[in-house]
């Protein structure tokens, strides 16, 4: 139930051999605990807030049929369409079960900017301050305390919080969000809950997913019981405009066209002006995307980008009220995580970032690729929520009825070493039997144990070895984590730290393509001969020392001039 209960449970476990001080001491202890645990219970039941469910959310409608299951039952799965409600609602039930009187109800997101958001939502729908009854914790950023009744954050802090309490013993309820994404967190997290129940009877499961392949998440949990939530939507009219034949057309002009379409589509049935999300495979799309339409001589129309690297501020500007017409350009953040108000159209490119990795070339890539027919769905499913909708899609029928039905899981398409090390820095026993909805092929498991090896980090007989724990601790790719442990044994920590850092985020540098050779000149300044990893270092100290000189606007017009990513060379700072 609290931080302390697992370390007290080892040491009672050791108190024959105490005796005289040390054991008045344990006691002590013990005692201490106790009144502290019982003082913090009484804390959490004096915090309780009022709850009420929105009338217009599909999943309000079934509150009472959620409560009664989960109130039976240790494991529940919640399938419904993304802007059903569940997110936000789930939690407000578990509140109203009194899952948070003895323990944290835990709220796992894919996604930094979605943890945010939606604790920032909840807080509103309970009108309480976020940090206080609500907070969330994501990578640098820790806004809650130990009153905290619903506590959102990554699924990557969750699994963090094993390592030191591997009882997850101050949770009493964990809600595991956008099962369906498939992360490699979310499927590591949903075998370690299934083994950790049978332990924990105490503890309360809810898996929350969109309505793909739900039956497989029931199955793992032995059979636990699925809701539906029926999501109130309209109809949405599905338009396909391919690249023509011999057309040359952009992504961007490609985007023009089906927003033109939309214009005249509203003039021939007389609708009003509508919000149009437009999803694109990345960053640089997204820049290039909106360059080309602020040039549009559209009325009364917003462009907008959204991205898990914008900054808190950006990111909230899709959530305030405008006039005219709003046009977000988003990246498959939008697909499920976050739900965009007020969307009546979507335009959806079909692509998006996906990481690979090659056994054979030992290169873990990120290509763009085309999306599953699920995905597609998914992003179809974000109009049509306030009025009759229409989602463009930017490739054929043909194109769309010959992807796969479901994305990947991401365990089947990454490198395994990083899993194995944080399985056995735990101590889970055999990873190959580890209960994994999706189990990885043996060349997998063995290319993970190789590169453990030839890092040190395991012996000869899959051992994990010292060096291992140690490099377990840092939360990157053990190969970087690798280097930084050489480095500091070679006295060069420092600059190691800089070089590691900017290899663990995406380039800082912007090459765009209207303006590259004026990007390669601007990256030139940096730029070292001899070395890669020292252009590396230079780019950074130069930053750095324009940072501590400069104000904020004078230092993201510097970045602007030379090319960087003001959100990436921020990243890189924090990390």
């Amino acid at each position: 139930m609290f931080r302390d209960q697992h370390h007290l449970r080892r040491k009672i476990a050791r108190v024959d051999g105490l005796e005289g001080d040390e054991l008045a001491k344990l006691c002590t202890q013990i005692e201490k605990s106790f009144r502290d645990s019982c003082a913090l219970v009484e804390r959490r039941q004096d915090r309780g807030v009022r709850i009420h469910y929105p009338d217009n959310l599909p999943v309000s409608q079934q509150v009472d049929e959620i409560r009664a299951i989960l109130r039976k039952h240790q494991v529940v799965v919640i399938a419904g369409e993304t802007g059903s409600g569940k997110t936000t609602q789930i939690p407000k039930v578990c509140l109203e079960l009194g899952l948070s009187d003895k323990g944290l109800i835990g709220h796992t997101q894919p996604r930094r900017l979605a943890a945010r958001t939606v604790a920032n939502r909840i807080a509103d729908e309970l009108n309480v301050e976020l940090g206080n009854q609500v907070g969330y914790q994501v990578r640098f950023s820790d806004q809650s305390q130990p009153e905290t009744l619903v506590k959102v954050m990554t699924d990557g802090i969750l699994l963090a919080e094993i390592k030191n309490d591997p009882y997850l013993s101050k949770y009493q309820a964990i809600i595991i969000d956008e099962a369906h994404e498939r992360s490699l967190n979310i499927d590591f997290l949903l075998g370690y809950l299934r083994n950790l129940l049978h332990k924990r009877k105490d503890l309360k499961v809810v898996i929350t997913s969109a309505t793909i392949d739900v039956e497989r998440f029931s199955k793992h949990f032995g059979g636990a019981p699925v809701i539906s939530v029926e999501g109130r939507t309209f109809p949405v009219e599905v338009k396909y405009q391919p690249a023509s034949d011999g057309d040359d057309a952009s992504l961007p002009e490609q985007v023009q066209q089906a927003i033109e379409g939309i214009i005249q589509d509203e003039r021939d049935k007389k609708w009003r002006i509508g919000d149009v999300l437009v999803f694109l495979p990345g960053e640089r799309e997204i820049r290039e995307v909106a360059k080309h339409l602020r040039h549009s001589e559209w009325r009364d129309t917003e462009v907008t980008p959204l991205y898990a690297r914008l900054s808190n501020e950006e990111q909230s500007r899709i959530f305030k009220g405008h006039s005219g017409r709003r046009i977000v350009l988003a990246t498959n953040v939008a697909e499920t995580s976050i739900t965009v108000p007020g969307i009546r159209y979507v335009v959806d490119s079909g692509l998006a970032r996906m990481s690979r990795y090659s056994v054979r070339s030992k290169i873990q890539r990120l290509p763009i690729e085309p999306i599953s027919q699920a995905s597609a769905n998914q992003r179809k499913g974000r109009c049509g929520r306030v009025a009759e909708g229409i989602c463009y899609r930017l490739y054929s029928e043909e194109d769309f009825v010959g992807r796969p039905q479901f994305t990947d899981p991401e365990i089947l398409r990454t490198n395994l070493a990083s899993v194995v090390l944080k399985m056995l820095d735990v101590g889970l026993g055999d990873v190959r039997k580890f209960p994994f909805i999706d189990m990885p092929e043996s060349k997998l498991w063995n290319d993970g144990f190789k590169l453990l090896f030839e890092l040190g980090a395991v012996s000869q007989n899959n051992k994990i070895t010292s060096l291992g724990r140690e490099i377990a601790k840092l939360p990157i790719d053990p190969k970087l984590s690798r280097i930084l442990y050489q480095a500091n044994e070679s006295d060069c920590l420092h600059d190691a730290l800089i070089v590691v850092s900017g290899l663990a985020i995406q380039d800082p540098r912007e090459r765009p393509a209207e303006k590259r050779q004026a990007a390669d000149q601007a990256h030139a300044v940096f730029k070292d001969v001899d070395s890669d990893f020292a252009t590396l270092l230079k780019l950074f100290n130069v930053y750095e020392e324009q940072r501590q000189t400069l104000g904020s606007s004078a230092l993201k017009r510097f970045a602007q001039k030379s090319f960087l990513s003001f959100m990436r060379m921020r990243e890189w700072r924090e990390m």
